[in-house]
């Protein structure tokens, strides 16, 4: 998971909105804040979900929903195993099986528009939305407590929240497909999958190719990159679990307010994208300072 140091929970709890008492220690949990943080009081959270809603209402199966979360959840839980594991064989496919259950939530989802409708309806990764999304975030306990039920502890869900609103700028980069100009980089942004689904995506395919990127390249790693592998899928995993769980809670219980859905879509999704991010950096790109010695006097 990502390393957090005094000065990132600096960071974190200046855009969170506490600088006073609570903020005077070093060494704090999403939970120690629960309560201290303000929720939103203009309604605009609530009013980006409520538009979610009224789009997807009716569209969305409820019970694929349902049964594909609770194998994402499996699979989460397996996490430890695959770092235990270390360097996959040949043949396996333990990677893909972790994404298995994503890729099915992931193509209901875009079947029924449901990528398309979080898009129009949220905004950029500005400072204010990012500052916003974790403050309900934080004060959403039920979302916490899925995740701790499956093997994620307190102080990895506080790396990652902090490590995501410190990475402001990184998301901001990601933008909405409509506001991507045309002939960027060669790209038709008519081909450019919604915001939200690049992030959901982008986790499932780099989940998929590390059974054959960690077998090949298996006298690069050390145990520092492995272990990095590990806490950027937990990172990761722990978005994509976020934006399943707000989209099967939308099919059925319906027991998140609007403002909550919205921010466990908008933090999802930031994780997803941060968590990608790092590894790319952390396991895909590995420098010669990163690697394992060479051996055989080469």
């Amino acid at each position: 998971m990502p390393q957090i140091d005094q000065e990132d929970r600096r960071q974190f709890l200046k855009v969170v909105g506490l600088t006073g008492a609570v903020a005077a220690g070093s060494e704090f949990t999403l939970s120690d804040l629960r309560g201290e943080v303000e929720g939103e009081t203009a309604g605009e959270l609530a009013a980006m979900g409520e538009a979610i809603s009224e789009d997807l209402t009716g569209e969305l199966d409820a019970g694929l929903l349902s049964s594909e979360l609770a194998a994402l959840e499996e699979q989460i839980a397996q996490l430890e195993e695959l770092r235990a594991m270390g360097v996959p064989a040949e043949d396996s496919t333990a990677y893909q099986e972790l994404a298995e259950p994503g890729w099915a939530i992931h193509e209901h989802l875009v079947e029924v528009g449901f990528f398309e409708s979080a898009e129009e309806h949220l905004p950029e990764f500005t400072p204010e939305h990012i500052g916003a999304t974790a403050r309900e975030l934080i004060n959403t306990a039920p979302l916490a407590s899925a995740l701790l039920e499956i093997g994620y502890t307190e102080a990895e869900l506080t790396s990652t929240m902090v490590n995501v609103v410190n990475n402001k700028e990184r998301l901001a980069m990601w933008v909405p497909t409509k506001n991507i100009p045309a002939g960027v980089e060669g790209f038709d942004p008519a081909n450019v999958a919604p915001l939200q689904q690049r992030a959901a995506a982008g986790t499932l395919l780099w989940t998929d190719y590390l059974d054959t990127y960690l077998w090949q390249n298996e006298v690069l790693l050390t145990d520092t990159i492995l272990d990095n592998n590990y806490g950027d899928l937990k990172q990761m995993y722990a978005g994509l679990h976020l934006l399943a769980n707000a989209a099967e809670d939308l099919a059925g219980a319906g027991e998140l307010s609007d403002a909550q859905l919205t921010a466990a879509l908008s933090a999802g999704a930031a994780m997803m994208i941060v968590g990608q991010e790092d590894l790319t950096n952390d396991v895909m790109r590995i420098t010669d300072e990163m690697r394992a010695p060479r051996t055989g006097g080469a």
